[in-house]
C-alpha cells in the first residue's frame, strides 16, 4: 500500500527539470504536477516529496510575457536578454500570445496573425526591397530617377542625392533580356564581373565571369531558362533570378588581404520610423589577394567561405578586426601616403556609410509595410578601394549573429541587446504617443532618420470606397541635413533650409477636410469650443452648433501658440498643445468615432495606417457647409 501511495504521489518539478521540459502550451489550463501512474489522478491529500537539498521548487508561471525564437542565429543572445527581463520562452510557432517573435525565415501566417500595437515582430515583411540584389537595384534606380526629376524644381534645390554610380557598382539584371544584352555590350575581356543570385547569402551560388566564352555560355543558359515552358507555367520552380555586377578590381588591402566592412541598419520602429546606424567589424580573407585566383575564398570575405580553409581554426582571430583596430591600421599605413584626415575610418568613412544607408532607406521608405511592432536589423557590406572610395556591395536580412571569435564576442552581443532595447523603448513610446527623443536605451547606434514629425495621415484625400488611401511621406529633417552635407553644402545652411521647408503648414482660410455634425470629444483631450476672441493661430476653431469642419493637427505644436487677431470661423480651438501626436482627435470629430480603448489600461491607441486604410468613406457627395446668416 505504501508503495502504491508513493507512486501516486505528485512530483514537484525543480527549476532545472522545468527548463528541460519547456513551458506548457497553455499554462492557465494545465496542471502543475504530474503523476507517475498514467490515467490515475494524483492524490493531493498525501504530502508531496521534498526535492533534493539544494534544489529550488519552481512552479510554472500563469502568465507571460512570452517570446519565441525561430532558428539558431543569435538564439542564445536573444534568449538570455528576454529571460533577464522575466519573460518565458515558448517553442510552439503556432502560438499567437507572444510579446516578441524573432525568426530567421518569414512565414505568411505569422504576419497574418500579428497584432499591431501589442506584439514585437522581427523582420519587416517586405524587407526584400532592400535585402535582395534585384530589390535594392530597382529601389536605387527608381529613387535616383524620381529625385533627379524633383531636384530640378527651385523649391527642392536644397535636396541633394548621392549619385548611384558613386557608391553602387555597375549592375545588370540577368532575368531581363534587354539588360542581358546591355551587359554583353559593355563586357570586355580581362575584366572581372561577379554573378550573384538575388536572394542568397554566405556566398552561395556566386561565381566570377572573366572571358567572352563564359559570357556567351551564361547568356545561353539564362535564355533557355526564360524560354522553358515549364518555368513559364510554374514560375516559382524556376532558378533564382540573378544579377551580374562589375567586380571592384582595386580593393584596399590590409597586409595584402582583401577585406570589407559589415555595418548595421536598424529600423527600430516602423510607426513612426526610427532608423539607426551601427558599427560592426571588418572581415578579412585568410589568403593573400590574387585577382587571378579561381578560389572564391580569396574574393569573398564572409566567415562561411573562410571556414572552408584548413587554416581557419588556427587563424580565425585574424579574419575579423574591430573598427578601432582598422582605424589604427589606416592611420599608421595610409594617412600620410594618401593625405587622409586623422581617424578617417571613424569620421569620413563612417559618415559616408551613414549617407549611403540613409539613401537606401529613403528609396524604399514609402513602400515598406509599416506597422507598430515591426522592427528589423539589416547587415550592410561596404568595400573600400585603393583610392579610398566607398562602395556598397549588398544588404542582408537576418545578418549573422554568431560569436566564434573574440571581436564578435564583443561586438555582436552589444548590437543585439541595443537592438532589442531600442525596439522596446520606441514601441512603448509610440503606443503611448510620447516623444521619441531622447532615447534612454540609445548607446552605440546613431540616429539616421526620425519620422516622429510625420503625422499620420499627413495628407489624406478622399477616394472611392473601393480604392485604397495613399499616405504620403516626406524626408525628415535628419535625412535632408545628412544628404545635404554629403553633397558638400554647409550643414548649417542645409539645416536652415530644411527647417524652413519642413515647418508646419499654417491653417488655410479655405474650407478643407471632412464635414459633418460634431463628433464626441475625447474625454482626456483639451479640445473645447471657445470664444473667437481667444483663438489660437494655426489651430482648429468652432463655427456653429450645427456643423463642424476639422483639420488634421500637425504633429509638432508650439508650447506658446501665437494668437491670431482675426481667426476664421470654421476652425476649432485648442486650450493648449495636445500631449499626443496621434490623429485620434482628428478622426474623432470628422468621422464621429471613438478611439479604441486598450483592455489593459486607459491608454487610447493611435490610429495606425493599417487601421486607417480599413476605414470606408461614403461615396455620396457631402453637403456643403452652411454658415449662419449675420444679423
Amino acid at each position: 500500500m505504501s508503495m502504491m501511495m508513493r507512486k501516486l504521489r505528485p512530483r514537484i518539478l525543480t527549476s532545472a527539470q522545468w527548463k528541460r521540459n519547456g513551458a506548457p502550451a497553455h499554462p492557465e489550463t494545465q496542471a502543475v504536477t504530474k503523476t507517475e501512474a498514467p490515467g490515475i489522478q494524483a492524490n493531493h491529500s498525501s504530502p508531496p516529496e521534498e526535492p533534493n537539498q539544494g534544489e529550488k521548487k519552481f512552479l510554472p508561471p500563469t502568465q507571460g510575457p512570452f517570446f519565441y525564437i525561430g532558428g539558431t542565429n543569435g538564439a542564445v543572445l536573444i534568449s538570455s536578454y528576454c529571460l533577464s527581463k522575466g519573460w518565458q520562452r515558448i517553442h510552439d510557432n503556432r502560438r499567437e500570445d507572444y510579446k516578441l517573435k524573432w525568426c530567421e525565415t518569414k512565414r505568411r501566417d505569422t504576419y497574418y496573425s500579428f497584432r499591431e500595437g501589442e506584439q514585437l515582430l522581427y523582420q519587416i515583411p517586405n524587407n526584400k526591397l532592400l535585402t535582395t540584389k534585384i530589390g535594392l537595384l530597382n529601389a536605387l534606380r527608381e529613387y535616383t530617377r524620381v529625385m533627379n526629376k524633383i531636384s530640378r524644381s527651385p523649391t527642392a534645390a536644397h535636396i541633394k542625392v548621392l549619385k548611384m554610380e558613386d557608391f553602387f557598382p555597375e549592375t545588370y539584371r540577368l532575368d531581363l533580356k534587354e539588360e542581358r544584352e546591355s551587359f554583353i555590350t559593355v563586357f570586355h575581356d580581362e575584366e572581372i564581373w561577379i554573378c550573384k543570385p538575388t536572394a542568397s547569402n554566405q556566398g552561395k551560388g556566386i561565381f566570377l565571369i572573366r572571358t567572352q566564352e563564359e559570357v556567351i555560355s551564361l547568356q545561353a543558359k539564362m535564355q533557355s531558362i526564360a524560354d522553358d515552358p515549364t518555368y513559364k507555367k510554374i514560375p516559382f520552380k524556376a532558378p533564382q533570378a540573378r544579377v551580374i555586377q562589375r567586380y571592384i578590381h582595386n580593393p584596399l588591402l590590409l597586409d595584402g588581404k582583401k577585406f570589407d566592412v559589415r555595418s548595421y541598419l536598424l529600423i527600430a520602429c516602423a510607426m513612426p520610423y526610427m532608423v539607426f546606424f551601427g558599427h560592426g567589424y571588418a572581415r578579412l580573407t585568410l589568403s593573400l589577394y590574387d585577382p587571378k585566383t579561381k578560389d572564391l575564398a580569396g574574393h569573398l570575405t564572409n566567415q562561411f567561405m573562410q571556414k572552408k580553409s584548413p587554416l581557419y581554426v588556427l587563424l580565425k582571430e585574424e579574419t575579423v578586426w574591430s573598427m578601432d583596430r582598422l582605424n589604427k591600421h589606416i592611420n599608421e599605413k595610409f594617412r600620410r601616403a594618401k593625405g587622409l584626415p586623422k581617424d578617417w575610418v571613424l569620421t569620413t568613412f563612417t559618415k559616408r556609410m551613414q549617407q549611403i544607408m540613409l539613401q537606401c532607406f529613403l528609396a524604399v521608405k514609402a513602400k515598406l509595410e509599416c506597422k507598430l511592432g515591426y522592427f528589423d536589423l539589416i547587415g550592410c557590406d561596404f568595400l573600400i578601394d585603393e583610392n579610398f572610395k566607398v562602395w556598397l556591395l549588398e544588404m542582408n536580412s537576418n545578418p549573422a549573429l554568431h560569436t566564434n571569435c573574440e571581436v564578435l564576442k564583443d561586438v555582436v552581443p552589444k548590437v543585439v541587446h541595443e537592438t532589442l532595447d531600442l525596439a522596446l523603448e520606441t514601441f512603448h513610446k509610440s503606443l503611448r504617443t510620447e516623444k521619441m527623443l531622447p532615447l534612454l536605451s540609445q548607446r552605440n547606434f546613431v540616429l539616421l532618420h526620425s519620422g516622429e514629425d510625420e503625422l499620420w495621415p499627413r495628407s489624406i484625400r478622399l477616394r472611392s470606397p473601393i480604392r485604397p488611401l495613399r499616405l504620403s511621406c516626406e524626408p525628415s529633417y535628419q535625412a535632408v541635413n545628412l544628404l545635404s552635407s554629403a553633397a558638400g553644402s554647409s550643414p548649417t545652411k542645409a539645416a536652415d533650409r530644411s527647417s524652413k521647408k519642413l515647418e508646419p503648414p499654417r491653417a488655410s482660410q479655405k474650407p478643407m477636410g471632412l464635414l459633418g455634425p460634431p463628433g464626441p470629444i475625447h474625454p482626456k483631450s483639451t479640445l473645447h469650443f471657445l470664444n473667437p476672441s481667444s483663438t489660437v493661430k494655426g489651430q482648429p476653431q468652432a463655427p456653429s452648433q450645427e456643423y463642424l469642419q476639422t483639420q488634421a493637427p500637425h504633429s509638432t505644436l508650439s508650447e506658446e501658440p501665437e494668437v491670431c487677431p482675426h481667426p476664421p470661423s470654421h476652425m476649432l480651438t485648442l486650450l493648449q498643445p495636445l500631449p499626443s501626436n496621434s490623429s485620434d482627435f482628428w478622426f474623432q470629430g470628422a468621422l464621429e468615432m471613438e478611439p479604441p480603448v486598450m483592455a489593459s489600461n486607459d491608454l487610447f491607441l493611435p490610429l495606425y495606417p493599417s487601421r486607417m486604410l480599413s476605414l470606408s468613406f461614403p461615396s455620396e457627395p457631402i453637403p456643403p457647409l452652411q454658415y449662419p446668416q449675420p444679423f
